[in-house]
């Protein structure tokens, strides 16, 4: 049996936290901070982890205050953040569907929003503001669409796989549709965007992604007891109090936006909300959706990839995209391989 230690605040609030789970997420967290740290540093004007941290705390020369606090630092807050937010959302599409398999990429919602920024672009030649709106746009009509369609007196997992699945394969094909009728400049500007990048990424990025993580990351923590009631299974849920469909759309809703607004501001990346959670699990070995691990495990993940895209291949730098999709790819056969044995697939 776990240890769970039970720690009552002031106002008489009682708070489980499983002591497993709470060291990992400080660890990852660690992590997380450490890579972003040398993360800062690489480049064309490379500084030790010494030289940003006194840069951050303002005792950096002018050139390193420039090169850290207006080139770097807001790129790698950017990942961090789309990071923990891809996570949370395929944390909660786990959990809600009950199946490991239930993430973005994989229901539909990161293409929902991939067809929303390629529409602003090859019809409407919408700049960058106007493209990051229509990937939001795109991902909450697709997560509405979804809901809509799985709905048959509530929202099953296995109903909502088989549907996500279908919007997908879908939404791919006008996906391959829109490049077909773009000119060449759209053509390429759409291409570079569905790769998944960070390159350019700047503080009118990081702010608006910033606010809805901050309402959206604590509010799918205060709802982490009912989301675990609903992985029982709803009659469970039912009998333990819990109002399950307000439940689930408001998770749903958190998730969708979550991984529509991640989207909007680094482009479609893959795998992230596939792999966190999961590899998050396995460290606290803790059942229930571990949101705060996944969060950290998202955070650490991308900012490592964006790492190794921007360095292991010396003066040739890959779309952070294009390294999460290898690693996840392979991460997915492992997957499917260990379900496999264990006799779930």
């Amino acid at each position: 049996m776990k240890a769970v230690k039970a720690i009552r605040t002031p106002g008489g609030l009682s708070v489980r936290v499983d002591p497993r789970a709470a060291l990992v997420v400080l660890l990852l967290l660690a992590a997380a901070l450490a890579v972003a740290v040398v993360l800062v540093g690489s480049g064309d004007f490379p500084m030790t982890p010494g030289e940003v941290v006194a840069t951050l705390l303002g005792d950096g020369t002018p050139a390193q205050e420039f090169i850290v606090r207006d080139v770097r630092l807001p790129r790698v807050l950017v990942a961090l953040l789309v990071g923990a937010a891809l996570a949370v959302g395929g944390a909660l599409f786990q959990s809600i569907s009950r199946n490991p398999l239930g993430s973005p990429d994989v229901l539909g919602f990161g293409q929902g929003s991939t067809v929303g920024a390629l529409t602003v672009i090859v019809l409407f030649k919408g700049d960058a503001f106007a493209t990051a709106g229509g990937a939001i746009v795109g991902g909450l009509v697709t997560g509405a669409v979804v809901y809509l369609l799985a709905w048959k007196r509530g929202v099953h997992g296995y109903r909502l796989v088989l549907i996500g699945i279908g919007i997908a394969a879908m939404l791919t094909g006008a996906i391959h549709y829109l490049i077909t009728k773009a000119n060449l400049v759209d053509a390429t500007r759409a291409v570079v965007w569905m790769t998944g990048s960070l390159d350019g990424r700047d503080w009118s990025q990081f702010w608006p992604l910033l606010a809805v993580c901050a309402v959206l990351v604590p509010l799918s923590l205060v709802y982490g007891r009912p989301l675990r009631m609903l992985e029982m299974g709803d009659d469970a849920a039912y009998a333990l109090g819990i109002r399950v469909e307000r439940t689930r759309a408001v998770l749903m809703g958190s998730a969708v936006l979550l991984t529509a607004v991640a989207t909007a501001a680094a482009g479609p990346i893959v795998f992230v909300a596939l792999s966190a959670p999961q590899l998050a699990r396995r460290l606290t070995r803790s059942p229930g959706p571990n949101l705060a691990a996944s969060a950290m495990m998202g955070a650490a993940l991308l900012v490592v990839a964006d790492w190794v895209a921007t360095s292991a291949f010396g003066d040739r730098q890959l779309p952070v995209g294009v390294v999460t999709g290898v690693l996840g790819g392979v991460y997915l056969l492992w997957l499917l391989v260990t379900e496999r044995k264990a006799g779930r697939v």
